[in-house]
C-alpha cells in the first residue's frame, strides 16, 4: 500500500494548531529544543524484516493478515513505516529469508521508498531444506569441524549478499549452548566458536563490521556459549577492530544494569549496536518503551554521554535496530509505537542538563543528580518528536493516521487474510 502525501498533509493540517500550542510549550522549557528536533530529524532506527509478521509461541500463532510474502512486500511495509514516522530508514535482513533473487530490482525498490540497509543477520540456529549438517548440538562452536565449515560458509555467504545490497555489517546471533551439565567442554566450545568467528571476520571487506550478540539463556537453558557482554567483548576484543558487541535490550538476566553495561562498552570502544525491545521476564521481545521506560531513558542518558565523550555520529556509528515480537499486536503499529517510544527516549537524554549532572557527581550530590535525570524524564518532548516528523514531511500522529487510513484493512485486501510472512 501506497500512503500518498496529500494523506499525510490532510492529516498534518488537523492536528496543526494542537501541536504547535504544545511544541511552544515545549521551547520554551528547553534552551537546546531546536538542536533536539534537528538530531531527531537525522536519527534512523533500522527495521527488521522478520518482525513485519506475526509472532508466536511455542503454543501457538495468530496472525492479523495481510502479511508480507516476500522480501519486496517486507521491503514496501518499511516503506510505509518511514513514510509515516520519517524514522524508520533502514531494512535489517535475515538470510536465508531474505536472500535475493534479483537485487537490481531489490535495490531500485529500497531506493524508491527512500531507504537503506542496515546490518545483515545469518541464521545457524535453524536447519534449513537440504542442509547438510544439522544444527541441533551447535554450529560455529560444534564438536564436528563439518558443522562448523558449514556454518562459517553460510556466514560468509550473508556477507557477500550484504555486499551486493550495500550493507556494511554482519549480526552473528548463536543459539549454541547446552542444555544439561556435562554436555559440552566449555573451554573447547569457547575456542571453536572463536575460530570459526575468526574465520568470517576474516572474510570482511575493509569497511564492514561484525556485531556479536549474546543472550543469557534460550533455547540452551545450562549454558549459552556467548551468554552475556563479557563473553561478547571477549570475541570482539580478539577478533580485531572490526568487531563489535551488539546489545540486545532483551537478552539479560532480570535487572540487569543494561546502562552501565552501555557505558563501559563505549568506554572501550567496543559498542557496535542495538537490538531495541522490552521485557518483563527475560526474552519478551515486547515493544520498545512498554514495560520499562524509565530503563530505556537511562540507556540513552548512557549513549548520549559516552558518544558526545568519544565525539562521535549519533546517527551513523552505531546501529540502532529493533528486534521485537507481535504476539498480539498489529506488527506494523508495534514498529509505529517502538519506533516513538526510542524517539522519545532519545530526546529525553538530548535534554539532560549535562554540566549540572556532571557537578553534581562531582559534589556526590546524590539528590541533585537524582533530580536532574527525573526532570528529563518526566517533561513531555512529544511535541519535540513530532515536530521532528513534521519538517521531515512525515505524519504528527503516525499511529493515527495508520488507523483511519485502514492500512491493515487494505494489506488483508491486496494480500489475503491467511498470508504468513517468511522466517517465522
Amino acid at each position: 500500500m501506497i500512503l500518498e502525501n496529500y494523506q499525510i498533509d490532510s492529516h498534518n493540517n488537523e492536528l496543526l494548531a494542537k501541536h504547535q500550542r504544545k511544541l511552544t510549550f515545549v521551547k520554551d522549557e528547553l534552551a537546546n529544543a531546536e538542536e533536539i528536533i534537528q538530531k531527531l530529524i537525522d536519527f534512523q532506527i533500522g527495521i527488521p524484516s522478520w518482525a513485519l509478521g506475526t509472532g508466536g509461541t511455542r503454543f501457538g500463532r495468530f496472525s492479523s493478515g495481510g502479511e508480507p510474502r516476500n522480501i519486496e512486500e517486507k521491503i514496501e511495509d518499511i516503506g510505509l513505516l518511514h513514510k509515516l514516522n520519517a524514522a524508520s530508514g533502514t531494512i535489517s535482513l535475515h538470510i536465508p529469508w531474505d536472500t535475493a533473487d534479483n537485487v537490481p530490482a531489490i535495490k531500485a525498490l529500497v531506493a524508491q521508498h527512500g531507504l537503506g540497509f542496515d546490518a545483515m543477520n545469518s541464521n545457524t540456529f535453524q536447519d534449513q531444506a537440504n542442509q547438510a549438517h544439522s544444527y541441533k548440538f551447535g554450529s560455529l562452536q560444534h564438536v564436528n569441524k563439518a558443522v562448523r565449515k558449514q556454518a562459517i560458509e553460510h556466514n560468509i555467504e550473508v556477507i557477500r549478499q550484504g555486499v551486493e545490497l550495500g550493507s556494511k555489517a554482519l549480526t552473528v546471533w548463536l543459539a549454541d549452548g547446552s542444555c544439561f551439565p556435562g554436555q559440552l567442554n566449555f573451554r573447547k566450545a569457547f575456542q571453536n566458536t572463536l575460530e570459526s568467528l575468526q574465520e568470517i571476520y576474516a572474510a570482511l571487506p575493509a569497511d564492514w563490521k561484525v556485531f556479536v550478540e549474546y543472550k543469557a539463556f534460550e533455547p540452551n537453558f545450562y549454558s549459552t556459549t556467548v551468554g552475556d557482554w563479557g563473553q561478547s567483548l571477549l570475541y570482539a576484543s580478539k577478533l580485531g577492530p572490526k568487531a563489535f558487541t551488539l546489545v540486545d535490550l532483551g537478552h539479560h538476566l532480570p535487572n540487569a544494569n543494561i546502562e552501565q553495561i552501555v557505558s563501559l562498552l563505549l568506554m572501550e570502544g567496543k559498542l557496535g549496536g542495538f537490538h531495541f525491545n522490552d521485557s518483563k521476564y527475560g526474552d519478551d521481545d515486547l515493544t520498545a518503551g512498554s514495560m520499562k521506560p524509565y530503563q530505556l531513558f537511562l540507556i540513552f542518558n548512557e549513549l548520549v554521554e559516552g558518544m558526545d565523550a568519544r565525539g562521535m555520529d549519533h546517527r551513523k556509528d552505531l546501529g540502532w535496530m529493533i528486534d521485537a515480537s507481535h504476539n498480539v499486536k498489529d506488527p506494523l503499529e508495534d514498529l509505529l509505537q517502538s519506533v516513538e517510544a526510542i524517539m522519545l527516549a532519545y530526546a529525553q537524554a538530548l535534554s539532560v542538563d549535562r554540566k549540572a549532572l556532571q557537578q553534581a557527581q562531582e559534589e556526590n550530590d546524590v539528590v541533585r543528580a537524582q533530580e536532574i535525570l527525573q526532570q528529563a524524564f518526566r517533561t513531555d518532548l512529544r511535541p519535540l518528536v513530532a515536530e521532528a516528523r513534521l519538517r521531515a514531511g512525515a505524519a504528527l500522529a503516525p499511529l493515527e493516521l495508520f488507523r483511519n487510513s485502514k492500512v491493515r484493512q487494505e494489506l488483508i485486501k491486496s494480500r489475503g487474510l491467511k498470508t504468513v510472512a517468511t522466517g517465522l
